[in-house]
């Protein structure tokens, strides 16, 4: 399977488009909330956490029905390896672990990528936006592999589509046949 940014950037190039237009397919995508854009979301629950207490934080948002920014992964249930390897590589953080610690005892999630792109900004001391850039930046090395791939196959990607929804009023389906 492909993520969604990747996913662009092989469309954008499967219609000849350059790299650095497939690329840009692929940083639009990527900018949406539920992909590349948690990094926003999870230093907004950092800045959260450092105005009340890391278990506040995490507690209020689960308690708005939110779902914790930073925590979990469906491809790493058993925890995100890249998240691992870069908090392996930080000088500790008690806010930042008393966050990880906090949002263990909530929901057992362990921390993803996001988590640890904030850590690392906080780590640095980078500007607010350094998990995106960090994220995009790392997304982009095998975005251009991608491009160059799919240039090279010589064939539009186009997706098959099926509508699936209610029928608009007054049309029958039957006439269909």
């Amino acid at each position: 399977e492909l993520n969604a940014s990747t996913f662009a950037v092989r469309v954008a190039a499967s219609t000849g488009a350059s790299i650095a237009a497939s690329l840009l397919a692929g940083l639009g995508a990527l900018s949406g909330p539920y992909h590349g854009g948690a990094g926003a979301a999870v230093m907004a629950l950092v800045e959260e956490a450092r105005r009340l207490t890391p278990h506040d934080a995490v507690r209020g948002h689960l308690m708005r029905g939110l779902r914790l920014p930073g925590f979990g992964h469906p491809l790493y249930p058993e925890g995100d390896p890249r998240a691992a390897a870069l908090l392996g590589t930080l000088s500790p953080d008690t806010l930042m672990d008393e966050l990880r610690a906090a949002a263990a005892e909530a929901c057992g999630a362990p921390p993803n990528i996001d988590c640890a792109l904030a850590a690392l900004t906080r780590s640095a001391r980078l500007p607010a936006d350094a998990p995106f850039r960090l994220f995009a930046t790392g997304r982009s090395i095998g975005w251009v592999a991608h491009a160059i791939e799919q240039t090279a196959t010589g064939r539009l990607i186009r997706p098959r589509a099926r509508y699936e929804g209610a029928l608009p009023a007054g049309t029958d389906d039957s006439a269909e046949s």
